[in-house]
């Protein structure tokens, strides 16, 4: 049965609107109309090879009065809501081009879920990384199961090679775009989150560049209730959707950063399809700042024990920056889709949002060089239950006069409230501290 609806018929408007651009890769001749239909096959299709992922109510709902409820896309398998695609891509392709192999050439989430689905659907699959990637991404993509191979310094050189390997020996070279059966896959996040959350007032997904999962997601939902708002979020560093949108095309140039933190997150704008669909569907597209992405990863690991990436905290990013305001009250789900952060770029991202959340904090000081002064700092710091950190002494280059001593103190704290109390106590007792603004 063809199901026909106003929403569909906004799908059917954005495609004929669609410039036919030259092939991407050779999917492209794939480029079509997605229906609600498709995400449904979509959905069925895929069902016993990804995870049906919970959206639970979150605590943090009360802190920012909005009833949050966090779609876990992190959960899957690979840690990433991209495995949705690349399975109902990879489950579409022909037979005789699954026995002949595909080809990716990045470290990003999409090569990891092509190398662990095309492993387990015994089709050849090969991952070519430049000599940047992390030791781990190598790691876990061989253990996936794909045959990876190291070629050149930059990602450019990796997709150069994977073309011509994929050209001489008849490989299928896949490139994250908005090719029909990966956005319908997409999609299905949209189908899941409308089931789990009755009665839903909006849901926020994260944009950027690769905007397949808000346009996927849009079309799902758009059609099973027009009057639930579609909220992106991207960088405000990289709004590279919301120039894409403004300019009616995916922008040519675009900023973009090779910094891990980001991901996806300032990709590329990757089609016409999902930038048109988006412009359609999706209600409202906001920026966020750095700063504001950390706090939502520190949240996260701190309410959920969610550790996620930056692509995975931005949604929830928008409601705790306060951009969002008109969500106050309302039910709103969000997708947190992608938990692929390193332990190294974690440990800083958590350090760094300690600072900015006024919980970790210093100040320097000069006592005179007796014995007790510093047994006094920290009986101070210690009735104002501080917990010291750090403390460094300096002698040799103190500018002040003879036998004094430069005390430099990291401490932490519970919140805000706290720190403000600290740093009162501390000029009652030493007037001339200087306290290090962050």
């Amino acid at each position: 049965m063809k199901i026909v609806s106003r929403n569909e018929e906004l799908l059917g408007d954005a495609h004929s609107r669609i410039p036919q651009k030259s092939s991407k890769t050779s999917l492209s001749s794939c480029n079509k109309l997605i229906r609600f239909e498709d995400i449904s096959a979509a959905a069925f299709k895929i069902q016993c090879g990804v995870q049906k992922t919970p959206c639970m109510y979150s605590r943090l709902s009360k802190q920012y009065g909005v009833e949050i409820y966090l779609k876990k896309e992190f959960l899957q398998y690979t840690g990433s809501v991209k495995e949705r695609g690349v399975l109902h891509l990879l489950t579409s392709l022909p037979q005789d081009q699954q026995r002949k192999g595909v080809i990716v050439a990045s470290d990003s989430n999409f090569s990891m879920a092509v190398a662990y689905h095309a492993s387990e659907l015994r089709i050849p699959v090969f991952v070519i990384m430049s000599s940047s990637t992390s030791a781990a991404r190598v790691k876990m993509c061989r253990d996936y199961g794909a045959m990876v191979i190291s070629y050149g310094t930059t990602t450019k050189d990796s997709q150069t090679h994977a073309r011509r390997l994929a050209h001489e020996n008849s490989y299928l070279y896949l490139e994250e775009e908005d090719s029909a059966a990966y956005l319908s896959g997409l999609g299905t996040v949209g189908l899941e989150m409308y089931e789990q959350v009755p009665k839903l007032d909006a849901v926020v997904f994260p944009a950027g560049g690769h905007c397949g999962l808000l346009a996927g997601s849009a079309a799902a939902l758009k059609h099973l209730n027009p009057h639930i708002s579609v909220i992106g979020v991207e960088s405000e560093s990289f709004p590279v959707l919301q120039q894409s949108l403004k300019a009616g095309h995916p922008a040519e140039e675009q900023a973009c950063s090779n910094h891990h933190f980001y991901g996806d997150v300032s990709g590329h704008c990757f089609g016409s399809n999902s930038l048109q669909l988006t412009g359609k569907l999706v209600d409202k597209v906001v920026a966020v700042r750095e700063e504001d992405i950390l706090i939502s990863m520190l949240r996260l690991l701190e309410y959920e024990r969610a550790t996620v990436d930056a692509e995975g905290a931005i949604g929830l990013a928008a409601l705790i920056a306060g951009k969002l305001p008109e969500l106050k009250g309302k039910r709103v789900a969000v997708a947190i889709c992608s938990g692929n952060v390193e332990l190294h770029l974690l440990q800083q991202c958590i350090a760094r949002a300690l600072t900015l959340d006024n919980r970790v904090c210093r100040f320097s000081l000069v006592l005179s060089d007796c014995p007790g002064d510093i047994a006094k700092l920290l009986e101070l710091l210690a009735r104002e239950e501080a917990r010291v950190l750090d403390l460094k002494q300096e002698r040799l280059f103190v500018t002040t006069e003879l036998f004094t001593v430069e005390v430099t103190c990291t401490v932490e704290t519970r919140d805000k409230i706290h720190t403000v109390q600290l740093r009162t106590a501390l000029l009652e007792r030493y007037p001339a501290a200087r306290w290090t603004e962050r």
